[in-house]
């Protein structure tokens, strides 16, 4: 009897030893050919996602939106979305928070030999916006305007807004004089030939910004991360390690070639130099002030549509590095 017990009390102690390891699940809502399923495909193939503090449940998006209503319906624990996004949320009582990811950001883009150099040289031009009339560099280049005492070279520009892929054919039959496109969308133009007037970044040092600010990152809820910290830190690891080695290693930049959804060379290439570009290179407190500054233009130039009424980001908008 006593052996039985005995048995008996080291099956359960090895029991509760294998539940305790048991890597924990993070349900990853990714779009299917976007720039985080690069990295999603490079960690597997790397083995990236076998250090035994996480495993990964993919759950492919049709678009931006749906991936929103996924994580607030709590089907996925991360998505890709912004920060201004989530200031918006944590207003309202939730508890969601951001892990930077990219800096790169879309641009103005014109045909090569386009007499548009410079901004102010939109005065009376159609305009073609992706994401609509609260595009962030949409509203980022009004407030650019606005600074240099130019709201009637705004007020005089012909507003198209659309979606990416339709503003591009746009482009690429006349039908446009230039595009305010997301970022991949602008590489694909410029590797035809197209030239880049203006990115994000630099609208937002035009305004006197001069930190590298990220423009999408990974959200989730911040009491899922507290509960699951080594999982959240070992996922957010090997993505920094997926993004280096498909910067810096072309046997890993070969193998994600069909989700860049092209088979030009060139098109690949620039797409590739952008992505790359969008390296977060430092994430700090001079980032974070940088970030409610961009927070406070975007609030007064969309008249609080974009942001809502809060003054400033709310507190636990980002996802504190020392909580990892």
């Amino acid at each position: 009897m006593k052996k039985q017990l005995h048995f008996l009390w080291l099956g359960l102690l090895f029991s509760i030893n294998s539940f305790a390891t048991e890597p924990v699940t993070i349900r990853l809502g990714i779009l299917e050919f976007g720039t985080a399923a690069w990295e999603v495909q490079t960690l597997q193939s790397a083995k990236l996602d076998e250090s035994g503090k996480f495993k990964l449940a993919i759950h492919p998006l049709a678009n931006p939106e749906a991936g929103k209503i996924a994580l607030q319906s709590g089907a996925v624990d991360i998505i890709v979305s912004d920060w201004i996004w989530v200031s918006k949320l944590r207003s309202t009582g939730a508890d969601y928070t951001f892990y930077p990811y990219s800096n790169v950001s879309g641009g103005l883009v014109v045909t090569e030999n386009s007499p548009i150099k410079t901004l102010n040289d939109l005065k009376d031009k159609r305009l073609g916006i992706a994401g609509g009339e609260l595009d962030k560099n949409g509203l980022l280049m009004q407030a650019v305007f606005q600074q240099q005492g130019n709201r009637e070279i705004a007020s005089s520009i012909e507003k198209v807004y659309g979606a990416p892929p339709l503003l591009n054919q746009q482009m690429l039959s006349n039908r446009l004089d230039a595009v305010m496109t997301y970022w991949h969308f602008a590489a694909k133009l410029e590797a035809q030939g197209y030239r880049q007037i203006i990115d994000g970044q630099a609208l937002i040092k035009t305004l006197g910004i001069d930190e590298e600010v990220p423009t999408l990152g990974y959200v989730f809820k911040q009491s899922w991360a507290e509960r699951h910290k080594q999982a959240l830190t070992g996922f957010l690891q090997a993505t920094r390690q997926a993004r280096a080695l498909l910067c810096e290693s072309d046997e890993a930049w070969q193998k994600i070639l069909p989700l860049t959804q092209t088979d030009d060379t060139h098109t690949q290439s620039v797409l590739r130099k952008r992505y790359c570009e969008g390296t977060v290179k430092q994430w700090g407190g001079q980032e974070k002030n940088a970030a409610n500054r961009i927070y406070r233009i975007l609030k007064t130039v969309s008249h609080n549509k974009l942001t809502g009424k809060d003054d400033n980001l709310q507190p636990g908008t980002f996802w504190v590095a020392d909580q990892e």
